[in-house]
Order: structure tokens, then C-alpha cells, then sequence
């Protein structure tokens, strides 16, 4: 099976979460990845990765989607090499990576560009095969 792959760069601002779901939804949707309960686990990792980027990020940001068969990787970069921790939950904020450690197999940081990206591996498709397989 062939790797799909997007990639793509979001515009800096309050909508960046909003339109980076838009994005990654529509670009899975066309691959047939399209079960509403695993869509939506998505929608919160990609708008938590989003934000967090936005937040205490550099520069821009830039989303890689990866999928092959029941795999998906999301992936959030932008210019800071400052690594997220997990923290206590408080009234401003510190549930974001703790989302995403809860809705994905396995999320790390890597270097990328003088900066860092996310990458969250997203719990396996539900069908098992994932859409597109070559059988069909």
C-alpha cells in the first residue's frame, strides 16, 4: 500500500486551530478516512497540536499529514526549539499534551528545521485496513 501524504502551512492567528481542522479533515476526508468517533479524537489532537504551535511556537507553522492503511501520523511544526512538557492542569491551561497522549498510540518531539515538530501517531482506523486498500 502507498503512503499518502499532505503537507501544508497554516496561517498565524486566532483561526489556526479552526482552519487547520478544516484542512486535515478535508485532506483525510478525500483519502476515505471518514468514521465520525475517530474524526473526532482527531479534530482535538490536531486543534491542541495547533494551538500549542501558535502559543508558545516561532515563526510558522506547518501540518504534515501522513496515512497508510490504518496509520496516520499528524504532524505540527514551527520555528521554536523550545520541547512541550505535560503540566498541571490549571485554570489557564495544561490539558492540551494530555489529550494528546490520551487520544493518540504515541506522540514525540524531533528537530526539524532549527525548530521542532510534533508528530502524533493517531490511534489505528477502525476498520483495520484503513480506506483506499487495493483490494477494493
Amino acid at each position: 500500500m502507498t503512503t499518502l501524504t499532505a503537507q501544508f502551512d497554516v496561517p498565524i492567528g486566532v483561526d489556526s486551530p479552526r482552519t487547520s481542522r478544516k484542512a486535515v479533515l478535508a485532506v483525510l476526508g478525500v483519502w476515505g478516512y471518514v468514521d465520525e468517533a475517530w474524526t473526532d479524537d482527531l479534530s482535538v489532537v490536531v486543534s491542541e497540536l495547533v494551538t500549542n504551535a501558535v502559543q508558545h511556537g516561532a515563526g510558522s507553522v506547518v501540518i504534515g499529514v501522513e496515512a497508510n492503511g490504518p496509520q496516520v501520523v499528524l504532524s505540527v511544526a514551527d520555528g521554536s526549539a523550545v520541547v512541550p512538557r505535560r503540566r498541571e492542569p490549571d485554570g489557564r491551561g495544561g490539558r492540551g499534551l494530555l489529550l494528546v497522549e490520551a487520544l493518540t498510540r504515541r506522540w514525540h518531539v524531533e528537530e526539524h528545521e532549527g525548530g521542532k515538530r510534533v508528530r502524533a501517531e493517531l490511534r489505528l482506523y477502525p476498520d483495520g485496513d484503513g480506506p483506499g486498500r487495493e483490494d477494493q
